[in-house]
């Protein structure tokens, strides 16, 4: 639906970025936040019902893979941004690991070009590597990549080990005054490892993967990070023991932003356990719920909720990572890591909402303000004049996942067939919508 105007009826309106929460109505004119009040009119405008639905700004993903260029195998720019907007995402941030990977002008605009002609109802923001192709030896050239619409910079899974290297690149990038994204892993520590480092781990006969692997990048960072002055963002925490760490950074006023990923707010390492059923009952596991950084324990969970509760914490980002059937359906220390994310985002946090862990609001927050103020692009809010983008939520709505009704081509989820309690309902994106229910009702 490409309407010139559009107006939401009867919404109960929440904006973290204004910390406003009130019910009323929402008109969009010219892909733009147009008014919001009381008994708006609109000649002409589409109009939908939003009674008993939330309106809050479009989600902000900091963190996802597309796959595109190289991998369309296992995802499309095109198939992702159609499952994030079914997730209510309006804004995405796609990570260099493709191939060939995002290292230089000529790959990141030729990203742009099919992100235009393929899914231009998503705004799909680009992430540059830190180093040629991702190896970890030289430097890209960070400022010919700014040129070209990154929005950060990272090596992600091939982190950055050489410290005079990453120093480097926090200078470069401090300069650009554009944050470095980076998935913390001392990967000498972590080597060989397959879930975290734990009971579960020794019961299943698998290696782990030590907190600490975590930990010791994250300090490194925030060092560098003091010592260059630029804006360093930690991505996918995974532990108690580097929410911490970013928790002291921030006290002491550096450049220091973080993000969480649902899963890892949700699922602890018992979930990589799978009891058969047989006569003779026997433990398995379940490759799906393989990821980097791992599952961890419930200590670091309540730590990680902690954070979000008390600000340490910015941003839930997906890191939705779809692969194909056959790279799960193979031995857990073959299997790839990664979830296909998008599409169980909000469903899967609001459990934390339904169980009091944290608020409505905040939850909202760190989907949509928090990000944006990371992003520093405008958007995050539903102040007038702002980008139209908006997402519906039915917070009390019921629904079972079934991976066969995705729209990414990723099946990999260790939630398929459970029951969650709050779906999207429709995504606006620049004033259109870009995704809508069944259940939506428009006049």
């Amino acid at each position: 639906m490409k309407d010139s105007s559009l107006l939401i009826k009867n919404a109960r309106i929440i904006d973290p970025a204004t910390d406003a929460e009130e019910t009323g109505d929402i008109l969009i004119a010219e892909g733009k936040i147009s008014k919001t009040g009381n008994d708006i009119s609109a000649a002409g405008a589409a109009t939908i019902d939003a009674s008993g639905l939330i309106a809050c700004p479009g989600f902000i993903d900091l963190h996802c893979h597309l796959r595109q260029p190289g991998y369309e195998n296992k995802e499309t720019i095109a198939t992702g941004a159609a499952a994030a907007a079914r997730g209510g995402y309006t804004t995405i941030c796609c990570m260099p690991n493709t191939n060939p990977p995002l290292d230089n002008a000529g790959i990141v605009n030729h990203v742009r070009d099919i992100a235009s002609r393929d899914a231009p109802l998503v705004r799909i923001l680009p992430v540059g590597c830190i180093t040629g192709g991702r190896a970890g030896r030289e430097l890209v050239n960070m400022a010919e990549l700014a040129s070209a619409g990154c929005i950060g910079f990272s090596d992600d899974g091939s982190p950055v080990s050489d410290t005079r290297i990453m120093s480097l690149a926090m200078e470069n990038a401090a300069v650009l005054d554009l944050p470095i994204i980076d998935h913390c892993e001392d990967i000498n520590l972590s080597q060989g490892g397959h879930m975290n480092d734990g009971w579960v781990a020794v019961r299943l006969g698998l290696k782990g993967i030590p907190a600490a692997a975590e930990e010791i990048m994250v300090a490194r960072d925030i060092a560098l990070c003091e010592l260059t002055g630029a804006r360093l963002h930690v991505t996918h925490m995974s532990t108690a023991g580097s929410t911490q760490l970013v928790r002291d950074a921030k006290q002491r006023g550096l450049k220091v932003t973080c993000d969480v990923t649902p899963h890892n707010l949700t699922l602890t390492h018992e979930r990589v356990m799978k009891v058969q059923d047989t006569p003779r009952t026997a433990l398995a596991y379940d490759t799906n719920a393989r990821v980097n950084p791992p599952l961890r324990s419930p200590a670091d969970i309540e730590a990680l909720i902690r954070g979000i509760t008390d600000g340490t914490i910015d941003a839930i980002a997906t890191d939705h990572a779809p692969h194909t059937i056959e790279e799960k359906l193979c031995e857990f220390e073959n299997a790839i890591s990664g979830i296909s994310g998008f599409e169980t985002a909000f469903g899967v946090l609001m459990s934390l909402v339904h169980t009091g862990s944290i608020s409505l609001k905040t939850l909202l927050a760190c989907l949509t303000t928090g990000p944006a103020k990371i992003l520093q692009n405008g958007t995050g809010t539903l102040r007038p004049g702002a980008r139209a983008d908006i997402t519906l939520l039915d917070t009390e709505r019921e629904w079972t996942v079934d991976v066969k009704d995705f729209l990414s081509k990723g099946r990999n989820t260790p939630f398929n067939g459970c029951k969650l309690k709050g779906l999207v309902v429709a995504t606006i994106s620049g004033g259109c919508l870009s995704f809508h229910h069944d259940s939506l009702r428009i006049s």
